[in-house]
């Protein structure tokens, strides 16, 4: 009895240490894949690698640093719990096979604040990748192209973003939910819906169903309205209502229109802030936002969304008609100043050309109307970048070339 018994013993612990070896050897090639499988966009630095017998990976002090980005995101802890130790072995292998029920934490999540977080290369003068206007544009500066970023987030106090993240995989549902600490929480529920940890941009085609979302500001908003109004030389409801008008331009640029009491919930939420609940469709238009046609009446299909707990009537958008300029040939070209050696003007060149007037001065004009003038600081075949004074410093403005309409420079004319 007693030698059964060593043996049992002897089989447990042989049993808990390959176990607790296959665990690790298996994370450690998953985690190889991952890195190489973003080793364009960035670099994943795994710290220690341990695990439970109930079926807990624990993965301990990573890192991940977007290129995109100055500044790496710290990751304290991530625990993906399979349920089971042969569910946990048997995922490693194969990701694909992970259990209908699973949830990955991570604690510890932290980003340190930087004056400028994202790179040059990255952002664009007010306008997406497909060249339209920005929809939601929060400015803090006398200049409203000069967006809510990270510099003005630490001059209010706050010097980095940090909170856990949860992640849930139901048989019938997947439910996320992302904490901070001082800057809100935001919480997703998507019924139907499951995430293939290979293939995670299968995610949107998973479910037809609409996903409830949950956002609470933490009295985040009521802080940037009030300093965004400052720096602006504005009151709160002047800069909210200047805020207000450039998502009206984002959406008349898309053909879209949004009803009065959109933009009375959305001026509500700038300068209050609080709980706003709202269904989704990720793969339909307007994100599921119902859209009524140019000139019908509204027949009450309006959109799920709650505001501190009350739901909120009529919230829905309308069809615009794009309204075309025809161009003005003439008067395009009495705005051409004739060429003149003795006369300093803004005088039109190509965007080809540009690199020959590194350090001018040069007025740019955007696709969406916006004007930049100031000093020409660099160009690529990518972008241009311009810099202009604000408040006793500079400010340098990168641009897409391909959302450049039209490009100045003020010089004295050339003899002819």
């Amino acid at each position: 009895m007693k030698r059964l018994f060593t043996l049992l013993v002897v089989l447990g612990l042989v049993g808990f240490v390959a176990f607790k070896a296959a665990v690790w050897w298996l994370a450690d090639q998953r985690l190889d894949e991952a890195r190489t499988a973003l080793e364009s966009s960035g670099v994943l630095e795994r710290g220690t690698i341990s695990s439970g017998v109930d079926g807990r990976l624990v993965l301990s002090g990573n890192s991940w640093q977007d290129f995109r980005l100055t500044r790496s995101l710290e990751i304290g802890r991530v625990e993906l719990d399979a349920g089971s130790p042969v569910d946990l072995i048997m995922a490693l292998m194969d990701p694909a096979s992970l259990p209908a029920s699973w949830s990955l934490q991570a604690e510890g999540v932290g980003l340190v604040l930087e004056a400028t977080m994202f790179r040059n290369w990255v952002t664009a003068e007010g306008e997406n990748s497909a060249g339209e206007p920005a929809l939601f544009v929060l400015s803090c500066a006398p200049d409203p192209r000069q967006r809510l970023g990270s510099g003005d987030l630490m001059r209010m106090g706050i010097t980095g973003l940090g909170g856990e993240v949860l992640l849930q995989q139901r048989p019938d549902s997947l439910y996320a939910e992302l904490n901070t600490a001082g800057t809100g929480s935001l919480e997703l529920d998507w019924p139907g819906a499951r995430l293939n940890l290979l293939e995670p941009e299968d995610l949107v085609d998973s479910s037809t169903e609409p996903m409830t979302v949950t956002l609470r500001d933490g009295g985040l908003m009521r802080r940037v309205a009030a300093y965004c109004a400052r720096e602006a030389g504005l009151e709160p409801p002047e800069w909210a209502g200047r805020v207000l008008s450039a998502f009206r331009e984002g959406l008349e640029a898309r053909g879209l229109v949004a009803s009065d009491q959109l933009l009375a919930l959305y001026r509500q939420w700038l300068l209050e802030g609080g709980e706003l609940t709202a269904t989704l469709e990720p793969g339909g238009v307007a994100l599921g936002i119902p859209i009524s046609p140019a000139g019908e009446e509204d027949d009450g299909n309006d959109w799920q969304v709650a505001y501190n707990g009350a739901r909120v009537p009529d919230v829905f958008l309308r069809e615009a008609a794009l309204v075309a300029e025809e161009p003005n040939e003439a008067a395009s070209g009495s705005d051409v100043p004739e060429e003149n050696p003795d006369v300093q003007g803004w005088y039109a060149d190509s965007i080809e050309n540009a690199g020959r007037w590194i350090d001018r001065k040069v007025r740019v004009t955007l696709s969406n109307d916006n004007v930049v003038e100031g000093r020409l600081v660099s160009v690529s075949d990518r972008e241009l970048e311009v810099a202009r004074v604000v408040a006793g410093g500079e400010v340098a403005y990168p641009m897409l070339v391909r959302a450049i309409t039209d490009f100045e420079v003020w010089r004295r004319g050339r003899k002819q």
